[in-house]
């Protein structure tokens, strides 16, 4: 296994239909400008809570990258 070199970068994505959306819309709009993409990792799971009902859901999350290519 070659040794590899990695920068984090903190994102927050939002959905209104759940969290692993939140997600998916983080890390594929991260895609579009980020190159060597490799792994991510959820920090914090929240949401916005309107009329008794959830609204939205929000993730903040960090994606790595290997920097080393």
């Amino acid at each position: 296994m070659s040794n590899h070199v990695y920068k984090k970068v903190e994102l927050v994505g939002s959905s209104k239909t759940s969290v692993t959306e939140a997600i998916e819309t983080a890390v594929r709009r991260a895609s579009k400008t980020m190159r060597n993409l490799d792994w991510f990792e959820v920090d914090q799971i929240r949401g916005h809570i309107k009329d008794g009902e959830i609204d939205h859901y929000q993730v903040v999350m960090k994606v790595g990258f290997r920097i080393d290519d």
